[in-house]
């Protein structure tokens, strides 16, 4: 009762939807506009308003298709494509970190009206187009994990990143159900888990596993001990277990990506709340080992975030901007290098999933946006390449999420709302510029 009278006296204002928004010109980019910071007892909230398909699908640029090659589906959140063309989908929903503040109840209960109300699958479903026709046919791989999210395919090992533990899968070509239970590689924190999601790529020659790790709270509001481990990047050995922290103070590293040819890290993270809708970015960036990226005394490089206490002017002093903003609260939960195969415009770059904010009065994200790049780095503003998840009156038909290109020439993104898995093809004669072969070997290195 306590927590619906506390709803009756917000504002109906933050619960409606509202027309979808675009992250501005000045806070996209290696340079974002950062303006002065803005505290309320509330963010402004406006959240999804979720509704079906009913035979709509997103839009992709002229001459793209796109598919749903799987419905029906128990939160999906994170894919990888097998070298046989096999799909593997990581289902789940995880966190088990209590309220602080009543504030934090309202939050919780009107963000959940945004989200799907299907439990989670705690498994990772297999899909084939056993005849080449873009039709999948849906089968359970594994069962009985929790929370899976990362995957990573390193020879004959399948790595999975649980809430709770680095595991691995035996896995054979063609495959179509695990073996047996799969062996723990880490465990990885996991008390609280504020941030529960555990990314995962495995490093060009497959001697490591990196593992991003978000933060126990938004920014230390249950105090440092909680974040021991946590808001950082660790790289593992995949043959051993043992782990070592590669980067620190990002505050929750969503998904990671090796770039092709020169084996860099990338990660897409976001960042803090609750200082205004326009602070602070969510970012795309290379990540550089022992480098620390702010969380949680500054952000942004040097700027000094006032809640946090005490301050480490060493730290902040210390702190590297990211490479690349693409807007604050965007909300991005997934990070993909392109091939040619995917067409020439979409060629350079990364495709990044934005799951959409919560936190602001015009809503942005709920898109997929290309980024180009140029000699390896981010070299302009984002390509909306699939949008159309959110209509201008807040009616929202899916959130998208992890996003993997098929060398073949597709890009798969996850929908975590209407629990789909969609497929876009780039226009034909893009995919004859290489063969399979080629696009295979190019994407693995």
């Amino acid at each position: 009762m306590k927590c619906r009278r506390l709803l009756a006296v917000i504002p109906l204002s933050i619960v409606a939807g509202a027309a979808i928004g675009q992250a501005g010109p000045a806070q996209v980019g290696p340079n974002p506009e950062l303006p002065k910071p803005e505290r309320g007892l509330l963010p402004d909230m406006v959240i999804a308003k979720p509704a079906e398909w009913g035979g709509k699908t997103p839009t992709v640029p002229e001459g793209y298709k796109i598919s749903a090659i799987a419905t029906g589906l128990k939160i999906p959140r994170q894919t990888l494509v097998l070298p046989n063309g096999d799909i593997l989908v990581a289902e789940g929903r995880g966190g088990n970190a209590s309220d602080l503040k009543p504030k934090d109840v309202i939050a919780g209960l009107i963000k959940a009206r945004g989200t799907s109300p299907v439990k989670g699958g705690n498994r990772l479903t297999l899909l084939r187009d056993a005849e080449g026709d873009g039709t999948y046919a849906a089968s359970t791989f594994a069962e009985n994990l929790n929370a899976p999210y990362g995957l990573a395919l390193v020879d004959n090992n399948l790595y999975v990143a649980n809430q709770d533990a680095l595991v691995r899968f035996d896995y054979q070509p063609g495959q179509t159900k695990a073996s047996g239970p799969p062996q723990i590689v880490t465990p990885l924190p996991s008390e609280i888990n504020h941030h529960w999601t555990k990314a995962l790529t495995a490093s060009a020659d497959g001697q490591y596993l990196y593992v991003g790790i978000g933060s126990n709270s938004n920014i230390t509001e249950r105090g440092m001990t909680a974040e021991v481990d946590r808001a950082r990047v660790w790289r593992v050995n995949a043959r051993t277990g043992e782990y070592k922290t590669y980067a620190t103070g990002l505050r929750n590293p969503t998904a990671l990506a090796i770039q092709p040819g020169t084996g860099q890290l990338w990660a897409v993270v976001n960042e803090r709340d609750e200082i205004g809708p326009d602070l602070v970015p969510d970012y795309l960036t290379s990540v550089q080992e022992g480098a620390f990226y702010g969380w949680p005394y500054s952000y942004w490089g040097n700027n000094v975030d006032d809640r946090v206490r005490p301050q480490d002017p060493g730290k902040v002093a210390a702190a590297i901007k990211p490479d690349y903003s693409l807007g604050s609260h965007v909300a991005a939960l997934g990070v993909d290098f392109s091939t040619e195969a995917m067409g020439a415009k979409f060629a350079n770059g990364v495709f990044v999933g934005e799951h959409g904010s919560w936190n602001r009065r015009d809503p942005v994200g709920y898109k997929v946006v290309f980024v180009p790049f140029s000699d390896g780095r981010p070299s302009g503003p984002p390509v909306d390449f699939v949008a159309g998840f959110r209509d201008s009156d807040g009616t929202t038909h899916g959130r998208p999420v992890g996003v993997t290109v098929d060398p073949k020439g597709a890009l798969i993104v996850a929908d975590d709302l209407s629990n789909t898995i969609w497929r876009i093809t780039p226009p034909a004669a893009a995919q004859a510029q290489k063969p399979v072969a080629a696009l295979l070997r190019e994407h693995r290195r």
